[in-house]
């Protein structure tokens, strides 16, 4: 039986992933900060769920992973899920605090050991989930697309990495558009996917080992459209 980590399981894409990793038999080692919610997905899949509840922006993540990942008896795949994220029109240093200590801070911490653990191993896979906004700034929510620029720069970095050991260390980072969950905040939103669908694709660019996942396909084109626009014009949306 496979093992998955999923980092952020409580609720939106993260158990929906949890749920599907469950439900095509792999063991799950589901965290999140939420006991409650962690313990109805270990009761709704009692032979396939272990959980942890930790917050990825204390100081035990280490150990709490390491703890995981015994009771589960190995590693094959971490999915780092957790994220956050506000508008701050008024540039609010503790929105900004927040976002960094999640999408940066606890990150940077879980996937830096995660990856040093499989290039021990000599193999493994790791998944984040970035954001589409990572690939130019936003005035909306400026520590938000950044620090998913800074996710998706890193995953990056591991892939070349891997490449330069010759390991086969797989490196996927999932770039979602909008997906109805509570991080969809704001009005305007378009070609906004399910939970289920979101959770559907991911699960299926992971296994295909894709290097970028868009969520859904159709978001590379804006992925793509974004980086080209020059700023004469971008600064009107962005």
């Amino acid at each position: 039986m496979k093992k998955v980590i999923i980092i952020g399981a409580t609720s939106g894409i993260g158990r929906a992933l949890a749920i599907l990793y469950a439900k095509n038999n792999w063991l799950v080692g589901a965290t999140g900060r939420r006991r409650t919610l962690l313990d109805s997905l270990q009761h709704e899949f009692p032979n396939n769920v272990i959980t942890e509840c930790f917050d990825v922006t204390k100081e035990d993540n280490i150990e709490c992973l390491k703890n995981l990942t015994q009771q589960l008896g190995g590693l094959d795949l971490l999915v780092y899920n957790s994220g956050y994220g506000e508008p701050s029109a008024e540039l609010d240093w503790e929105i900004d605090k927040d976002t960094t200590s999640i999408n940066v801070n606890g990150f940077i911490e879980i996937v830096n050991f995660t990856f040093n653990y499989f290039v021990l191993e000599g193999k493994g896979h790791i998944a984040a989930t970035s954001s589409i906004a990572g690939n130019r700034g936003n005035s909306f929510a400026p520590a938000y697309s950044a620090s998913k620029a800074f996710m998706s720069n890193y995953m990056e970095g591991l892939y070349l990495k891997a490449q330069r050991l010759k390991l086969p260390i797989d490196v996927t980072d999932i770039q979602p558009g909008f997906v109805k969950t509570k991080m969809a905040k704001g009005e305007g939103h378009f070609w906004v996917a399910t939970v289920d669908k979101a959770a559907r694709q991911i699960y299926s660019g992971i296994k295909n080992k894709k290097h970028r996942v868009y969520v859904t396909k159709r978001w590379w084109l804006i992925a793509k459209l974004v980086k080209i626009l020059p700023m004469f014009i971008y600064k009107k949306i962005g």
